[in-house]
């Protein structure tokens, strides 16, 4: 079967949420574009490159609101794409911008949002280097939207150990889930719940840097963005010989999260975040890396919050808070589209 067989006749808007029916649309690009460079289909492509070791990718960003507690689509943009580079264990150096306004689009917003792509963009220690702007008729674009490409360069013996994740490595996660997807979903929809809701928004290249420069035990990492927690762990455990255990008492939530989660009947695992990493390493090397996470801004609430485990194999299961145990799933789609 083509992998065009599996879209069934049409691309529905959880084709674009980061789960399932997402991966089965990337397969498609894949099977046509094959190369052992996209093969991997990590969060940014890795060669070498002139005697340099560098990675390069692309993210699109459609988010609505545009401006959202903790962050805006420029913010956004900047630091998405520099994760994806982290993430890889790369240090972010330049960044394409490509913008698709809507006619109609406030000059005044617009303005808004290029100073905050320029202020991210010297927060996280990059530049914008070339860019592309195409206007399309009222009414077909949504106000804005932006493209977003990076590279950057892997350092020897500032990057990820090289070995594979096996039995008995631990699994850390840098800070609180779903920040991000509670900030656009309350905002949205204009609701209000106690407590402090924004967007982890933010460049993680700085935190997850000095943790591979002081820790030689990082096996992977990912930023756990669309689909979450459990779309990144699923895709990491998919047709491997391994799983993932989890601790529920071990995942951080902040109240507010959590909250929204009960309400609206929400599982933080499948929440975006846009500031947090999840991480593997050598179960030896856990500690230490706790350690240096918790020493940064970003990773102050940093936790070990499961292991990688023999059974069951390509899955990805949590042990619950009275003991028992369920099946983590990936998600079909996003819960809340546009998040990103």
């Amino acid at each position: 079967m083509s992998q065009f067989d599996k879209i069934a006749g049409e691309i529905k808007l959880a084709h674009g949420g980061g789960g399932r029916l997402s991966r089965d649309l990337t397969a498609l690009f894949a099977q046509v574009f094959d190369n052992p460079m996209l093969a991997p289909l990590a969060d940014a492509a890795v060669f070498d490159l002139g005697g340099a070791r560098v990675a390069f990718t692309t993210d699109s960003h459609v988010v609505s609101p545009l401006f959202f507690p903790g962050g805006d689509i420029g913010r956004l943009a900047v630091f998405g794409t520099c994760n994806d580079l982290a993430v890889m264990g790369a240090r972010p150096l330049y960044l394409s911008c490509g913008m698709i306004i809507e006619e109609g689009f406030p000059a005044a917003e617009l303005e808004r949002v290029v100073g905050s792509l320029a202020q991210a963009a010297a927060e996280a220690g990059v530049t914008i280097v070339t860019g592309d702007t195409k206007v399309v008729q009222r009414g077909k674009g949504d106000g804005i939207f932006i493209n977003t490409s990076g590279l950057g360069i892997i350092a020897s013996g500032a990057d990820l150990c090289g070995e594979e994740p096996c039995p008995g490595d631990s699994v850390l996660l840098s800070g609180t889930l779903g920040d991000h997807a509670a900030a656009i979903m309350t905002a949205r929809e204009g609701l209000r719940f106690g407590g402090d809701l924004a967007s982890d928004c933010a460049c993680l290249a700085d935190m997850l840097g000095g943790l591979l420069k002081a820790c030689r035990g990082v096996k992977w990492m990912r930023d756990p963005t669309r689909g979450g927690l459990a779309a990144s762990l699923n895709e990491l455990v998919e047709g491997k010989s391994f799983g993932i255990t989890l601790e529920e008492d071990a995942l951080p939530v902040k109240p507010a999260v959590r909250s929204v989660c009960e309400l609206l009947g929400f599982d933080p695992l499948h929440l975006a975040n846009e500031g947090k990493a999840v991480i593997v390493t050598r179960s030896d090397e856990a500690d230490h890396a706790l350690k240096i996470l918790r020493g940064h801004p970003l990773g102050r609430d940093a936790e070990i919050i499961g292991r990688v485990a023999e059974k069951p194999m390509g899955r990805v299961v949590l042990t619950t808070t009275i003991g028992g145990t369920r099946v983590v799933d990936m998600p079909a789609g996003e819960l809340l589209p546009r998040i990103c």
